[in-house]
């Protein structure tokens, strides 16, 4: 398994799809699945019929996952950047390609 170059937490920028140049919060990474959950991005609506457990019903908003390929780092400019793993003081750490700025 390769180390998680995107995690709980991260501010990503939403790089295809519906919700193209989105920045956001990483909220839950499945490594296994190639997935994140980036807060305020891709929001899926469900039609709920009403049920002892939730009597109203409705339509439920959620964050669905996005594949990580699809998601990348913000620099402090708000641009998108790649991550490359260095060994700095003798630690293995995250690093932006753009700016070389440990993340």
């Amino acid at each position: 398994m390769a180390a998680a170059k995107i995690k709980k937490g991260d501010q990503v920028i939403v790089l295809s799809g519906k919700d193209k140049g989105k920045t956001g919060e990483v909220v839950k990474s499945m490594p296994k699945a190639d997935k994140v959950v980036v807060s305020g991005v891709n929001i899926a609506v469900r039609h709920t019929k009403p049920s002892q457990g939730d009597p109203q019903g409705g339509l439920k908003r959620a964050e669905a996952p996005l594949h990580v390929s699809n998601v990348a780092h913000v620099t402090k400019d708000g641009k998108a950047t790649r991550v490359r793993f260095e060994e700095r003081d003798g630690k293995k750490v995250r690093v932006a390609v753009k700016t070389g700025d440990v993340i």
